[in-house]
């Protein structure tokens, strides 16, 4: 019979491409990962990697394997979840999540004392990830849970195994010191107000320098960017020496210090959030319990 952590660790290899990256997600070895594969090829009779410059690729026997998986993890996973569904369907065990950090930041942290209240026996394990490495983690089942966000207003690719729910839409404002011009009036502001201001931003390559950059884009000028700041409190302490305006998402949004305003925008950059979870794992009572706090939690977070 095939073994099922040989299976995974096939699976992982697949996705990532070298036995070295596989074994970091698995929390193993790599000469351990490279004898869960010998193995399997001894099960199985034939070849499953050919060697590839520094990494390995599938033999199609090997693809083979990997295309079928999918159904054998489904299987298992079923089977899991009658039997803790036997079991009174109390949320219990280890849920392990994977996030982006502002989802983190926004979503999840301020819902763990209330799911560690209601689920005293269940833990959950949260590591940060952006979406598409989030999505393998949930696919190959290395996690059971992921909160994304689509990208450039295009939802990540959601494999089949997968579902997805909508959770939040967050949004963008302007935050100023209390005595920049800008913050003398309440109402939402238009891009061409923005115009002749001084900046703190992302850094390029991020979702939130997109934002920055379609907000500016019809501006007759290019706007002064003085400061480029990964991090938002960081940002917020430079905002508070009263040079610099900055966009800030909703979710990223820590408490303000003192002095410091926020301006909505009229068209303000927006990003959907999602949780997604595999098919299999539908009765999972610790993933119900989870996702009944977040809907909660979305909507605080949308008025802050």
């Amino acid at each position: 019979m095939m073994d099922v952590g040989a299976l995974q660790a096939l699976r992982s290899v697949a996705a990532l491409g070298t036995l070295t990256r596989a074994a970091e997600e698995l929390g193993f070895t790599a000469s351990a990962v490279s004898q869960q594969i010998k193995r399997l090829e001894r099960q199985v009779g034939v070849p499953v990697l050919a060697p590839a410059g520094r990494g390995v690729v599938l033999t199609l026997a090997g693809r083979a394997i990997v295309d079928a998986a999918p159904e054998v993890f489904q299987a298992l996973e079923r089977c899991a979840q009658a039997a803790r569904s036997v079991a009174e369907g109390a949320p219990r065990g280890t849920l392990r999540v994977v996030s982006f950090s502002t989802g983190i930041r926004g979503l999840l942290a301020p819902v763990m004392a209330r799911v560690a209240e209601r689920c005293p026996e269940l833990r959950v394990h949260i590591t940060e990830q952006e979406p598409g490495q989030a999505l393998h983690c949930v696919d190959a089942a290395t996690a059971d849970l992921a909160l994304l966000h689509d990208v450039d207003g295009l939802p990540v690719p959601l494999p089949p195994s997968l579902t997805q729910r909508h959770l939040h839409t967050d949004v963008g404002d302007i935050v100023m010191h209390r005595t920049h011009p800008l913050a003398s009036d309440a109402s939402p502001l238009a891009a061409g107000d923005l115009a002749g201001h001084v900046w703190a931003t992302s850094p390029p390559h991020t979702v939130c320098h997109q934002w920055f950059r379609r907000l500016v884009a019809e501006l007759p000028k290019e706007p002064e960017v003085r400061h480029l700041i990964d991090d938002f409190s960081t940002q917020l302490s430079l905002v508070a020496s009263g040079e610099v305006i900055a966009l800030i998402p909703r979710l990223a949004r820590p408490p303000l210090p003192d002095g410091l305003v926020v301006r909505p925008l009229r068209q303000p950059p927006k990003r959907e959030v999602y949780a997604a979870w595999r098919r299999s794992a539908q009765a999972s009572p610790a993933i119900r319990a989870l996702l009944a706090e977040l809907p909660r939690q979305a909507t605080a977070a949308q008025v802050q």
